[in-house]
């Protein structure tokens, strides 16, 4: 049995590595163009829970408990 040459393998790793891009692109260029067309709805999946903003009173008011929180309690 022969062993592939270096340098062969190295190619066809590359041909490889550029034909997946190649076809990442072309489905990237379909997404967009199904977006664009509105074929696709955004934001059909399941909810995702957001934290609550900080009010400003609430982010001074933490400023001024910082020496009694350290040590992460």
């Amino acid at each position: 049995m022969k062993i592939l040459n270096t340098n062969m393998l190295l190619t066809m790793l590359i041909g490889t590595m550029v034909l997946v891009s190649a076809l990442q692109t072309l489905q990237l260029v379909s997404l967009t163009n199904a977006l664009a067309g509105g074929r696709v709805a955004v934001g059909t999946g399941a909810a995702v829970a957001t934290a609550p903003l900080a009010s400003s009173s609430a982010a001074t008011g933490s400023l001024e408990n910082l020496p009694s929180m350290v040590g992460g309690c």
